[in-house]
């Protein structure tokens, strides 16, 4: 018998995971952490309050994630330049430098992944991901919040 999707897709994200763990293992970084890097690489210096959102963490979790990579050395705090009261979350050269890396990684790990598949089935491939992405994605928003703790 063949195996279910999801047990397709539950392997491909368990792969991922193992390979996350090998690729970061030494570094301090966890997944949580790495997530908050991205968005920091992507959005640039941001409030503690919108890094929160943008990781749907709460801001104790915030916090702790971000002192985290204070003390690795991957972001530093600086004043918020129009509010005396926030101070800004950024990334440190040396995170930027590890960013940069992640970032090239993954392209050349999508063109390696891509090349398992015959050219003339990657269109729909793609459709297809997108499809179950979309989909649950709708699943879990409507699911509705879970609170599984601190994430750091």
């Amino acid at each position: 018998m063949d195996p279910l999707l999801i047990d397709r897709l539950l392997q491909i994200a368990d792969l991922f995971q193992k390979d996350m763990g090998r690729a970061f293992a030494g570094t301090g970084l966890t997944t949580a952490r790495v997530h908050l890097l991205w968005i920091l690489q992507h959005s640039g210096p941001s409030t503690q309050q919108s890094l929160a959102q943008a990781c749907d963490v709460s801001p104790r979790n915030i916090t702790g994630l971000v002192d985290a990579l204070e003390k690795t050395g991957h972001v530093r705090r600086t004043p918020h330049p129009a509010d005396r009261r926030a101070v800004l979350v950024e990334l440190t050269p040396s995170a930027i430098e590890t960013m940069t890396r992640m970032q090239r990684e993954h392209v050349e790990l999508d063109a390696s992944l891509m090349g398992a598949v015959a050219p003339g089935d990657r269109d729909a491939v793609l459709r297809g991901l997108t499809a179950i992405s979309s989909h649950l994605e709708r699943l879990v928003a409507d699911a509705g919040p879970r609170d599984d703790g601190p994430s750091s």
